[in-house]
């Protein structure tokens, strides 16, 4: 059963100021649009293998890697609820559930 995806407004927001990060770094877009080409991949994936991500001890709460971020989500009934897109180069001890 494929699941619904429904991004958080904090995934959102992360989602802009990555992208919008890389955008000023690179003086291009092109890194961006095709981090956020994957970012999309891979919660379609999800929303196709919700348990395919890496446990948390957080029931069902599971993160999936791409590239250098996290993306952290949520197992619902009949969908998938986007948490956050976590930084792995960022200290973990602030990211919150």
């Amino acid at each position: 059963m494929v699941r619904r995806i429904i991004w958080g407004q904090i995934a959102i927001d992360d989602k802009f100021q990555i992208l919008h990060y890389w955008d000023d770094r690179n003086k291009s877009k092109q890194f961006s649009k095709k981090l956020n080409r994957l970012l999309n991949i891979a919660a379609n994936l999800v929303g196709k293998h919700p348990f395919m991500g890496k446990k948390t001890d957080i029931p069902n709460i599971r993160i999936k890697i791409v590239k250098d971020y996290f993306l952290v989500y949520e197992i619902m009934k009949d969908k998938i609820f986007i948490l956050r897109i976590w930084d792995t180069r960022r200290n973990p001890n602030k990211l919150k559930y």
